[in-house]
């Protein structure tokens, strides 16, 4: 099969595209031909030994397939050959992939290749944050930050479902108008100064916004959260511009509330509630109440350079390699 490796924690560029034998096939496993995998902010962290988990080397990236069944366990029940099917798996950039049968979800049609190997990681953090954490109620503001990214569009797909009103910032055009057509009823150019995003989020929510998603962190994500009105909520997701120094006074003052979401840790240790997440989000999908974007693609070899106009910020949306 062949694989993007990473040798060693080292520059994108190092990556490279080799030629792997098959894996063994184990009692309890399936093994499926990868038509689609996601490609996500992490994996660029990941392979360059950025992230807070760091794998033994070398290794092959990626956490999210789309593929079907190719061969099954004979001790494997419900499965069969054909299937189409996502993968929550740990070695995703690859041609094919032997999977835990219990790792597996049969897709819906309405789903791409494409969309159905993007999906998971932006829409179960956005419906973790939104629905468990934060208890979002209709009718109130949010401010999502990076909203042209998979993560901020998620977000304002979901909430836009829940009946929350979105403001969404957003460093381009391009990704402003897929917000909106996601549901935003307002964007702000992110790339002005962080003073003037908070004051534009202020004045298009009527005073302040009752909820802050921040994938971005750094200056931004501190400034903005004194957009939030009394008992806001500010909802750390993420922090690809750096960790923000979150000022306690401005916490404490007007009641506001700070909740971490670290939806990936959550879910392994809650295999049975993120399974029924994930099917309450796909019958929205399947209802059309929401709409994840078509991914752009790279072919399997160009991984490298899918990560880097990731890291870059050069992609409004998703991305997904194409073995």
């Amino acid at each position: 099969m062949k694989s993007i490796v990473c040798q060693q924690f080292a520059p994108l560029n190092q990556l490279q595209l080799q030629e792997l034998p098959d894996p063994e096939l184990p009692a309890g496993y399936v093994r499926i031909a990868i038509t689609a995998c996601g490609v996500n902010f992490v994996d660029a962290l990941m392979v360059q030994g950025k992230y807070q988990i760091k794998p033994q080397t070398p290794f092959v990236p990626g956490s999210e397939a789309v593929g079907r069944i190719i061969e099954i366990a004979p001790d494997v029940a419900g499965l069969n050959i054909g299937d189409r099917v996502f993968a929550n798996l740990f070695g995703g950039f690859s041609s094919q992939a032997v999977v835990p049968a219990r790792r597996l979800t049969r897709l819906p049609d309405i789903l791409s290749d494409g969309q159905a190997a993007t999906f998971m990681q932006s829409y179960l953090t956005a419906w973790f944050a939104l629905v468990e954490r934060a208890q979002v109620e209709a009718d109130r503001c949010l401010l999502v930050l990076g909203a042209g990214s998979g993560v901020g569009l998620g977000a304002v797909d979901v909430a836009q479902a829940l009946g929350v009103r979105v403001i969404a910032a957003a460093s381009t055009q391009e990704k402003r108008d897929l917000a909106r057509e996601r549901g935003a009823f307002a964007t702000i150019d992110s790339t002005l100064p962080a003073n003037d995003v908070k004051e534009e989020a202020k004045r298009l929510s009527g005073g302040g916004v009752d909820y802050l998603y921040d994938p971005v962190g750094g200056e931004l994500g501190e400034t903005c959260l004194r957009a939030l009105t009394d008992d806001g909520q500010y909802l750390v997701i993420g922090f690809v511009a750096g960790i923000p120094k979150l000022p306690a006074n401005q916490v404490l003052l007007r009641n506001r509330r700070v909740i971490g979401v670290d939806w990936g840790s959550w879910s392994g240790r809650n295999p049975e509630l993120n399974e029924a997440m994930l099917q309450e989000v796909l019958a929205l999908i399947v209802a059309g109440k929401l709409h994840p974007v078509e991914p752009h693609t790279y072919p399997l070899a160009k991984a490298s350079q899918a990560l880097q106009d990731l890291e870059d910020r050069k992609i409004a949306g998703k991305i997904a390699l194409i073995p």
